[in-house]
């Protein structure tokens, strides 16, 4: 794709021959385009689309949507937990699942004041005034995100303002009830497996509840990035909902879940050095790294497009 490039790379005895397998290797649906086209424009794309000071950017925002966002959901609890018994619970244990472990006891607390408050203190005015307040500092995370999307090397086309916060609105609302519906289908194939276990259909549930959620809580985070990617820029053309930028995201999260709940139990010094402030550390840096991911995930679609809408135009 790049002369200037292909010509450095030749100089270099392991890397030439690199090139030269990348070359002969063609991806299906990218009309002919090699491995080496795709891995070319996808590592220009991170190194010259400032992806971490983007990630910093779509953390902070994303910090501080965060109890927002809970606040939003904890609200919608009741007209679900009318339906569902046990969904408030199942909703705390999803909660402790998706969070680092020493910062979801404390995450825990502030949310189970929420819960108490909302459900015992009926003050109307107040909780719509909190209800919206919620919505819009939800809304102003999620725009973040396409705003980190936006600065793509590969991006060139962007939405007006005004546009895109109303779809970051309804989106940032889509994945509140996805989560939800998450919780209450998960609470379903408990429900259903230990009716199995009565009928004496299936011996040890516990394996099977693990394995059902991990696989639901996949699914979630898997169409939760596939949304985001789907109405985060005004795409050239469409996206479908199965993309190898969202599964390589889906799959980095669930690396970077498992990896850096072993470091914080194992290595991490925050709380010794800085106390109680150490698991906002932490959480943070949770989250900055999940942005990350995000935005690897993103720019691989990014260059797709880019290498098809190349394609096209010759």
């Amino acid at each position: 794709m790049t002369k200037k490039i292909e010509d450095k790379l030749a100089k270099v005895p392991i890397l030439n021959w690199l090139v030269q397998l990348g070359k002969k290797i063609k991806i299906p649906g990218l009309q002919g385009m090699s491995l080496y086209d795709l891995l070319e424009m996808y590592i220009i794309g991170i190194v010259k689309g400032a992806l971490t000071a983007r990630a910093g950017a779509i953390a902070f925002s994303f910090f501080m949507a965060l109890f927002p966002f809970l606040l939003f959901v904890l609200t919608l609890i009741p007209i679900f937990a009318a339906q569902i018994e046990g969904f408030q619970e199942g909703f705390m244990f999803a909660l402790e699942q998706l969070l680092p472990p020493t910062t979801s006891d404390a995450v825990d607390e502030v949310i189970k004041d929420i819960a108490v408050d909302i459900t015992n203190n009926q003050y109307s005015g107040l909780l719509s005034f909190g209800f919206l307040t919620s919505i819009f500092l939800m809304t102003n995370g999620v725009n973040a995100i396409f705003g980190g999307f936006e600065y793509s090397y590969h991006v060139k086309i962007s939405r007006n303002i005004i546009k895109q916060y109303f779809i970051a609105l309804g989106v940032s609302i889509i994945l509140s009830l996805l989560f939800l519906l998450t919780v209450a289908i998960v609470i379903y194939f408990e429900i259903g497996i230990q009716d199995l276990q009565v009928n004496g259909l299936v011996g040890d549930t516990v394996l099977l509840i693990k394995i059902g959620r991990a696989l639901f809580f996949t699914i979630m985070i898997y169409m939760a990035v596939s949304i985001l990617y789907n109405y985060g820029i005004k795409n050239i053309q469409h996206n479908s909902i199965f993309s190898a930028g969202a599964i390589l995201t889906t799959l980095l999260t669930l690396l970077l879940f498992y990896l850096f709940a072993i470091y914080v139990e194992q290595f991490e010094q925050y709380n010794k050095l800085y106390g109680s402030i150490g698991t906002l550390l932490i959480l943070m840096l949770f989250i900055w790294l999940n942005s990350v991911v995000l935005l690897l995930g993103f720019e691989l679609n990014a260059s797709i497009n880019r290498l098809k809408s190349k394609q096209l135009k010759i």
